[in-house]
């Protein structure tokens, strides 16, 4: 879904980048209300994750792959706000380090790979558990539904800036057939990576996911043969995992996918990619402005063994995001701390 420069003319790339630029203004302050001094490290991971996880490209049919877009999975781990600035610095690294989505078209790929995908995957998610029991097993079943339906949506959205802007002739009727249907299958994959992912979190730390917030279940037990609910407790149950542990297990992994796991993902083109070369929507493609980056493509400059060039860009790519993530979250708590100590202090003079 990564659009490279010159799929979309100028004037369309500049109005979808200051779309993309206004939606960030307004998630950098939307995500001061998000996040606090629990969930402000998950955020950095949370990227860093997506960051290796769309380097594991899965097949979905003859010659075609599709990997994770991670908007479903930033909104319901970290919220919307969040996650839409999750999937941004993810982009922006991808596209300046790794020559991966055109930088002309970074806002095209900004508006459409991060903030379709969370709008639509978040309301779809709210909306299902307004819907379902109260219960943490909705919050992943919920999670599937979303990010399923996330995908396509994004593969909408592409199909209606390249009827505005889109630099070849070519039948929008078409593109819309194509890219919907490989889309679909693509979005499958993403909402079982969702699922699974949110369902793990769930079950060690269900206080840090931002989309199991009041869906905690009240123990119930039997008396005289009817069931009714314990009194809440005095003191707050004790977490599973601790956030340092959670958060060492996450980064591990992450490195782990990207650096070693990543050699066996699927080489074939993603749908856009096959898309764009069986209709004629590359004609015009450009090359990319940091193609000579040393970790263009995801390999290393030099390194001439491919398992380890591809790992050790992976690697690289996972703690660039996490530190990159990390500093704009931790700026973004800062911020809400100055703004929050004011008022708060205001109060207690004596």
């Amino acid at each position: 879904m990564h659009v490279p420069d010159g799929f979309i003319d100028a004037p369309t790339s500049a109005v979808t980048g200051v779309v993309a630029a206004g939606a960030l203004a307004v998630s950098l302050r939307g995500a001061r209300r998000e996040l606090d001094e629990r969930t402000a490290p998950l955020a950095g991971l949370v990227a860093a994750f997506i960051f290796a996880v769309q380097m594991l490209n899965f097949p979905v049919a003859a010659g075609t792959s599709g990997h994770l877009l991670g908007g479903a999975l930033a909104a319901i781990l970290v919220g919307p706000c969040t996650g839409v600035l999750c999937v941004s610095v993810v982009l922006l690294m991808q596209g300046v380090l790794f020559a991966d989505g055109g930088l002309t078209a970074l806002g095209v790929n900004i508006t459409d790979m991060a903030i379709v995908t969370t709008v639509v995957s978040y309301a779809l998610f709210r909306g299902l558990l307004a819907v379902l029991p109260r219960k943490r097993r909705s919050v992943t079943i919920a999670s599937f539904v979303a990010a399923l339906v996330s995908v396509p949506a994004a593969a909408v959205a592409f199909t209606l800036i390249y009827a505005v802007g889109g630099t070849t002739d070519v039948s929008i009727g078409k593109v819309a057939t194509a890219m919907i249907g490989v889309h679909v299958l693509i979005g499958i994959g993403e909402a079982v990576i969702t699922a699974l992912t949110v369902g793990a979190v769930i079950a060690v730390r269900p206080d840090l996911v931002h989309g199991a917030r009041g869906l905690r279940q009240r123990l119930q037990l039997r008396v005289n043969g009817t069931l009714v609910d314990a009194p809440a407790p005095t003191a707050p149950v004790a977490a599973r995992t601790s956030r340092r542990t959670l958060w060492v297990t996450g980064l591990v992994t992450s490195l782990v996918l990207a650096g070693f796991v990543s050699f066996y993902a699927s080489a074939d083109p993603d749908g856009l990619e096959k898309v764009a070369h069986d209709k004629g929507i590359d004609k015009k493609a450009e090359e990319h402005a940091a193609s000579d980056s040393p970790l263009a493509d995801y390999g290393v400059k030099d390194v001439s063994d491919a398992r380890l060039s591809g790992g050790l860009a992976g690697v690289i790519g996972v703690g660039v995001t996490v530190v990159a993530g990390s500093a704009v979250f931790w700026a973004v708590r800062r911020r809400r701390d100055a703004d929050v100590s004011p008022a708060s202090t205001a109060g207690t003079g004596v």
